[in-house]
C-alpha cells in the first residue's frame, strides 16, 4: 500500500519543516521529488538527503508569489521527469500582527504567499496532469481557517488566507474531475516546525493552546506527512474536495477542560 514508485511529486516550501518532512515520506515511498523554495541552498541539502538514501530528487528555486518563478519550474520538471503527478502546496508564511494594526501591504504580502502562490501552482500543475488525464493536488492550509471555532490573536490575515485554501480548493476538486485530478486540503494544527518555534509564544501562551486539544501535545511534521503520503496514493483515488484536519483533535475540543 501506499507505493509511489514512478510517481514524480512536485514540493513547494521544502527546505525545511513540514515541507521537508513531505518532501522525504514521498521519496521514501518511492517519488521522484522536486523539492522547491526561495532558499536554494537548504533546498539542496534536502535533495542530498534523498538522494543519499537512494531516492531521486532534483532542487528548484522559486518563489511561489512570482508566476515567472512557477512556469520556470514546472518547465524544468517536465523537461527532467516528462510529466508531473503530485503536487503538495505547502510553502506559506505566518507573521503575527493585531488585525487593527495591519497595512495593506502586511494583507497583501500574506495572501500573495499563502493563497495565490497555491493557486498559481495549483493551476500549472492542473495544465500538466491533464494531459495524462491524471493528478492529485494536496493543498495545506490550517486548523484555523473558519467554521471549526478556532481563531488565532494576530492572525487575521493567515486565517483568511487559509480559509480561502479551502474554498478554493473544493471549488478545483469539481472543475478539475473531469480531468483525473484530485484536490484535498490538510489542515494541521500545532505543529513543531521552525515558523512555529520563530514566532516565540509564551509558555503559558503554548501551554493554554494545548490545553485545547484532546492528546494533550503539539504534532510532529512526520504526522502531518504520513496524510500527504496517503491522499498522494492510489489508495485515496475516491477521495476529492475532503479537508482532513491532522489536530490532535482540536476543533472538536470545545467541550474539553
Amino acid at each position: 500500500m501506499f507505493d509511489l514508485t514512478g510517481k514524480v511529486a512536485l514540493v513547494t516550501g521544502g527546505r525545511r519543516g513540514m515541507g521537508k518532512s513531505h518532501a522525504l515520506f514521498l521519496a521514501r515511498q518511492g517519488a521522484k521529488v522536486i523539492v522547491t523554495d526561495i532558499n536554494e541552498n537548504e533546498c539542496a541539502l534536502v535533495v542530498e538527503e534523498i538522494n543519499a538514501t537512494g531516492g531521486e530528487a532534483m532542487c528548484i528555486k522559486m518563489d511561489v508569489s512570482n508566476k515567472a518563478d512557477i512556469d520556470a519550474a514546472f518547465d524544468k520538471t517536465i523537461e527532467r521527469f516528462g510529466h508531473l503527478d503530485i503536487l503538495v502546496n505547502n510553502a506559506g508564511i505566518y507573521i503575527s500582527k493585531p488585525a487593527i494594526e495591519l497595512t495593506e501591504e502586511d494583507w497583501d504580502n500574506m495572501l500573495a504567499i499563502n493563497l495565490k502562490g497555491q493557486f498559481l501552482c495549483a493551476q500549472r500543475a492542473a495544465k500538466e496532469m491533464s494531459k495524462n488525464k491524471r493528478g492529485l493536488i494536496i493543498n495545506i492550509a490550517s486548523v484555523a481557517s473558519g467554521q471549526v471555532g478556532v481563531g488565532i490573536a494576530g492572525g487575521a490575515h493567515y486565517t483568511a488566507s487559509k480559509g480561502g485554501v479551502i474554498g478554493m480548493s473544493e471549488t478545483l476538486a469539481i472543475e478539475w474531475a473531469p480531468f483525473g485530478i484530485n484536490v484535498n486540503v490538510i489542515a494541521p494544527g500545532a505543529i513543531d516546525t521552525p515558523m512555529v518555534q520563530a514566532a516565540q509564544m509564551p509558555k503559558d501562551a503554548m501551554d493554554a493552546m494545548l490545553s485545547r486539544v484532546p492528546l494533550k501535545r503539539i504534532g510532529k511534521p512526520e504526522e502531518v506527512s504520513t496524510a500527504v503520503v496517503f491522499l498522494a496514493s492510489d489508495e485515496a483515488s475516491y477521495i476529492t474536495g475532503a479537508t482532513f484536519y491532522v489536530d490532535g483533535g482540536w476543533p472538536r475540543s470545545m467541550t474539553f477542560s
